[in-house]
């Protein structure tokens, strides 16, 4: 059987203090108390305002052949699956490729428009790598998020390469990268400031 040469990557928008989103999620409001609508306008202006000039950025994240995200970056419901919910993305995702949804109740794989297929994974953080590298193949599996999810892969060891995105505003207080996550060996990759946000990618040595 051969391996995978995919790399494993991840990349997340965060204020300058490290926050992805702020406390008091509900549905409502996806990103709490994020300084602006709840639906994260402010954290993520840099691509609904500014795509042209993020353009290489916006287009990396989708890159990938295979995505894992967690069940709270999927949508709103906890718990069993006592209601139709499909994602945030409408009937046509962008992600046009398989993608693992961390969950501890289990559901049939949920197919979408444009490739996107839905797969439920209820063993935990390393059965879903191992089933998104399958599914990519040779091709890189990129860890959506949220922070929550990418940290546990952080702490893991389990992520090659770190892309942040990150915003000039401070939330203070919510969901933080790198929280619980054990000291890390980074190698600044490259970097490039735009009007709306600063991206920063970083190898993950250790």
């Amino acid at each position: 059987m051969t391996t995978p040469t995919g790399r494993v990557t991840s990349g997340l928008t965060i204020s300058a203090d490290g926050y992805s989103a702020g406390l008091n999620q509900t549905e409502q409001r996806p990103f709490g108390d994020d300084g602006g609508d709840g639906w994260g306008d402010k954290l993520h202006a840099w691509f609904t305002d500014t795509a042209e000039e993020n353009r290489a950025e916006i287009d990396q994240m989708i890159a990938a052949k295979a995505f894992i995200m967690g069940r709270n970056m999927f949508g709103p419901v906890r718990g069993e699956w006592d209601r139709p919910w499909n994602g945030w993305w409408g009937d046509d995702p962008p992600y046009h490729a398989p993608v693992f949804v961390l969950t501890h109740h289990a559901r049939d794989p949920q197919p979408m428009d444009g490739g996107t297929t839905y797969h439920f994974v209820t063993d935990g953080i390393e059965s879903a790598l191992a089933r998104a590298r399958a599914a990519a193949g040779d091709g890189d599996v990129a860890i959506m998020g949220g922070a929550t999810t990418i940290n546990q892969y952080l702490a893991a060891g389990l992520i090659d390469e770190l892309r942040l995105h990150i915003v000039p505003l401070t939330l203070g207080a919510g969901t933080r990268l790198f929280e619980g996550v054990p000291p890390l060996e980074l190698q600044q990759v490259r970097s490039r400031a735009t009007t709306l946000v600063t991206h920063v990618t970083y190898r993950v040595l250790n």
